[in-house]
């Protein structure tokens, strides 16, 4: 019997989560390796050692380069997060372009990850002002519909699934009055492009998550899970202004499979410090 990479992934990720379950109850959660990149980055087994010891079961990849993940072979890197007990969900491609796609994904693939993340506008599409810190985007949508239906069906044809992960920008009107990320959901094939939220900055631009699963159900695969202060700053999960009890009624409205934990700053608390409150956070809002 010839069994599809999509089954193999699921029947793996089955039998994994099962052990962890018996080993340790409060083993659950994802977490981004963004919010810890200068751990990450200073040493990775480390950092991913600590990260398993918290809590967590699943975790996204934000440190791809030259083939390698936080510079180690794809296989290396799965091994070891097998090792630790950790599950390779997703890892964040922001360097994917129509040329360099194939080897993307047959590397993510083979790091045993099931979502291929496009995290910004790619292909020159996406600015950022490293003086006022300030992101935006081009305004040919079309093209980039385009390369995200080009990109996914190689992703569905690999058997991984592709998503966009939004900031502040997509969710508001641009100098054409139109909402990038609406323009997205319309004129993307859900077959083989989804999306990932980040619930802070849907928040950050002033819109409501709820009103987009509710106007688009099923296409929010993954969330980024992170807090807002009072000035409007990252904060770690629980710790916050945002109402996640209501937004998590709606999981499965939204499509919802996973959720991350993730701060783009921590400011004056140690990254690994903030996951782990972030991780107590998640239990007690209502977060399995």
């Amino acid at each position: 019997m010839k069994y599809t990479f999509k089954y193999q992934w699921a029947l793996i990720t089955m039998l994994l989560l099962s052990s962890f379950q018996l080993l340790a109850q409060d083993k659950f959660g994802g977490l981004a390796l963004y919010t810890v990149r200068e751990d990450m980055t200073t040493n990775p087994k480390i950092a991913l050692e600590k990260i398993s010891d918290i809590g967590y079961t699943y975790i996204e990849a934000a440190g791809y380069q030259d083939g390698k993940f936080y510079g180690m072979q794809p296989l290396e890197f799965r091994n070891t997060l097998y090792d630790l007990g950790l599950i390779p969900i997703s890892s964040h491609q922001p360097t994917v372009t129509l040329e360099n796609a194939d080897q993307m994904i047959a590397d993510v693939k083979a790091a045993g990850f099931r979502y291929f993340v496009i995290p910004i506008p790619p292909m020159g599409h996406f600015q950022f002002d490293k003086e006022t810190r300030s992101m935006n985007m081009s305004e040919d949508l079309e093209l980039l519909t385009n390369i995200l239906n080009t990109i996914g069906k190689k992703c569905k044809d690999a058997g991984l699934e592709l998503l966009y992960h939004n900031h502040d920008f997509e969710y508001k009107k641009n100098a054409k009055g139109i909402v990038p990320i609406e323009y997205f959901l319309e004129n993307t094939n859900p077959e083989y492009v989804n999306f990932q939220m980040d619930l802070f900055w849907v928040l950050k631009a002033g819109a409501d998550p709820v009103v987009y699963f509710n106007n688009y159900p099923g296409r929010f695969k993954l969330w980024h899970v992170k807090d807002m202060d009072e000035e409007g700053k990252f904060a770690p999960v629980g710790t916050g202004t945002i109402n996640f009890e209501r937004i998590l009624k709606e999981k499965d409205l939204s499509g919802m499979k996973f959720y991350l934990v993730e701060q783009d700053m921590t400011f004056d608390e140690e990254p690994i410090e903030a996951v782990k409150i972030s991780h107590g956070g998640l239990l007690k809002l209502g977060f399995q």
